[in-house]
Order: structure tokens, then C-alpha cells, then sequence
């Protein structure tokens, strides 16, 4: 998919009035402290795809990863499959896991959660997704961290939880790579929102362009006893977006 088709504001954005910006983050950090204190554990498999074309030619790869998540900040991972290129497999997809394992931890969370503190918010307008409203905000972040991000963010106007990020990150992640767009989306599983889709394109220094998507399937989430949904599945939240 062309990054261009990422962009869903190119028509107007619905007029926001009633409520700020700060008002809107503030209840998102409310409501995200809320959701992280119910969410005990979940389980999921992912989906990794990678296609490279450059100077050197063509080169694809695949991984599937089982993912298990523990209260309040330990995760998991065991690699179900691989195929195709060992290089990306070792040197993207691995990485790719233990720099989420690194930012899991409470004191990097902290760090790079949107709140006042990470971000500088802006709120353009409201816009809906799949039949609910979501208010659209513009953030820069505040500290030049390659776990931070610039671009906009869509939150849910029920639930306050993060709908859609399209951005690039505030710092390369490598020399190598001249730019990356991301683009994540969420769904929401019993009373948690949780990733759906996650896709980037980057462009390489020295030529050549990469296209990421991993799709989340099968999540099985357990919630704090008591709560709307201990117990709660879903066979797949994904939806294939990749051509």
C-alpha cells in the first residue's frame, strides 16, 4: 500500500467544540492508567512481514511470534516461525523485539507515554473510524528520543483510548535509514484497546525502500476479577492492509 493511502485527512475534519486539547489528553492518561490497572495478562501471535527492494535486488522475510504480556510491565516472546531472509529475521525482526521488550519496562513507559509531559498536543478537528467519532490531534514531541514520534493521533471519543497513529519517529532509528513513516491501528478487545495493525515504509541512504506490517491475531486477554470482562477473545483484530 502506497504511504499515501495512510493519510486519512485529506477530507475536512469536523469543527471540535466543548473541549481542549488538554482536556482530551488529560482523559486519555486517566483512562489509560484506569486500563492498565484492570489489564492483567494477555496472550496474542503476530505476524511479521518484510519486503526490501534496493541496489542489492529484492530480499522478503517472515516471522510469527507468540506474545505474552504480564502485569505490570513484563513481556514475552517465542518465535513460532521464520522464512525467508535470514538477514532481516536476525537483524530487523529480532531487534524489533528487543527494543519493545527495552521500552516495556515502567521507567522507559514513563518516558515515552503521551502525556504533557513526552508531547506538545494540538487538536485539529474530529473525524470517525469505523462509525466512531475520534478527536484528531497533532503532537511534537518534546525530547529528541527514538521511541517518541511526531504526526497525528486519533483518540476515541467514547472511551478515550488510542484509535490511529500516523507519524515518524522524533529521531532515525538508524544512519542508514533517511526517513520512515508509521502508520498503527487499534481495536478494541473487551474493554482494552490493543494493537491491530501496525505498517512503516522507510527509505534507505544509500537506495532502496522497506515495507513492515505485522498483523495482531488471537489476542486472549484476562482483566482484574470484578471488572466489565476478566475474561475476554478474539480470534483476529487484524485486517490484512498489505498488497
Amino acid at each position: 500500500m502506497p504511504a499515501s493511502a495512510w493519510m486519512t485527512g485529506q477530507a475536512p475534519l469536523q469543527t471540535v467544540t466543548g473541549i481542549t486539547s488538554q482536556e482530551i489528553v488529560s482523559r486519555l492518561v486517566s483512562n489509560n492508567q484506569r486500563r492498565n490497572q484492570l489489564l492483567q495478562r494477555y496472550t496474542a501471535q503476530r505476524q511479521y512481514h518484510l519486503v526490501y527492494t534496493g541496489i542489492t535486488g529484492r530480499r522478503e522475510a517472515d516471522m510469527v511470534v507468540e506474545v505474552r504480556y504480564k502485569a505490570p510491565a513484563s513481556k514475552d516472546f517465542t518465535v513460532v516461525s521464520t522464512s525467508g531472509s535470514s538477514l532481516i529475521v536476525n537483524r530487523v525482526f529480532k531487534k524489533l523485539l528487543e527494543t519493545e521488550k527495552e521500552a516495556a519496562d515502567e521507567k522507559s513507559q514513563a518516558s515515552t507515554a503521551l502525556t504533557e509531559e513526552n508531547y506538545k498536543f494540538e487538536l485539529l478537528g474530529q473525524e470517525e473510524i469505523e462509525g466512531r467519532p475520534s478527536y484528531v490531534l497533532m503532537l511534537d514531541p518534546k525530547a529528541d528520543n527514538r521511541l517518541l514520534y511526531r504526526g497525528r493521533i486519533w483518540i476515541d471519543a467514547a472511551d478515550f483510548a488510542v484509535a490511529r497513529i500516523e507519524a515518524e519517529p522524533a529521531k532515525r532509528p538508524s544512519f542508514w535509514i533517511s526517513h520512515t513513516r508509521i502508520h498503527h491501528e487499534y481495536r478494541k478487545v473487551g474493554e482494552f484497546w490493543l494493537p491491530a495493525q501496525n505498517q512503516s515504509t522507510s527509505d534507505v541512504r544509500l537506495g532502496g525502500h522497506a515495507q513492515l506490517s505485522i498483523s495482531y491475531r488471537s489476542y486472549e486477554v484476562t482483566a482484574v476479577p470484578g471488572s466489565k470482562n476478566q475474561v475476554s477473545t478474539t480470534q483476529d483484530v487484524s485486517r490484512k492492509m498489505w498488497k
